[in-house]
């Protein structure tokens, strides 16, 4: 499990074998489940997850009981509740596993340690907030302006590896869309 993350480590910084030592060293290790929760709505996120093998969704409940997605987390990304990992509050999401998971954990004081010990670790933590920032921008974009269509034209450039991972119905809660329409879409698409 660790080999995955240093790989990961030493493909993204310049950090050394001894400061990769340093992180891993503080790393508590999971096992997810299938549908397991990492973190439940009105729990503090307390962690700083980094997932080694398997694929995680963070969704919300709406007032309806639809289950809104928000992100998929496969192997070699980083995933929290970040409003609720930075101001320890309360969480409105929850984040569970959709196939079986491997993941390292961090507690928020352990992380912030390592991220004043080690600036590289510090630059890497900026570069990934600034880039979610961006892909969390444009899929608002798009959720508010592209067709049925578009939204699934998009997910399947986007995530192509995902596809066979996903059942349809977490693919329709993530473009929010209906099950039915994106059956439709999908058999539109299908070879005559």
């Amino acid at each position: 499990m660790i080999t995955g993350f240093e790989n990961y480590l030493r493909s993204h910084t310049p950090l050394t074998g001894e400061e990769i030592g340093k992180i891993t060293a503080t790393a508590r290790r999971g096992l997810l489940q299938r549908n397991e929760k990492l973190l439940q709505q009105g729990q503090i996120c307390r962690h700083k997850t980094f997932i080694v093998t398997g694929l995680l969704r963070t969704y919300g409940i709406a007032d309806d009981g639809r289950e809104a997605i928000l992100q998929f987390s496969p192997e070699n990304t980083w995933i929290l509740d970040a409003e609720s990992y930075d101001k320890q509050v309360p969480s409105r999401f929850n984040i569970a596993a959709v196939e079986k998971s491997e993941v390292l954990m961090w507690t928020k004081d352990e992380y912030d340690t390592l991220l004043e010990e080690l600036p590289v670790l510090r630059q890497l933590s900026q570069q990934l907030i600034s880039r979610s920032g961006h892909n969390n921008r444009q899929r608002l974009f798009t959720v508010l302006s592209a067709s049925p269509e578009e939204k699934y034209d998009n997910f399947i450039h986007q995530y192509p590896d995902l596809l066979s991972r996903l059942p349809l119905h977490m693919i329709a809660a993530y473009l929010g869309i209906s099950l039915k329409t994106l059956t439709r879409i999908r058999h539109s698409r299908l070879p005559r």
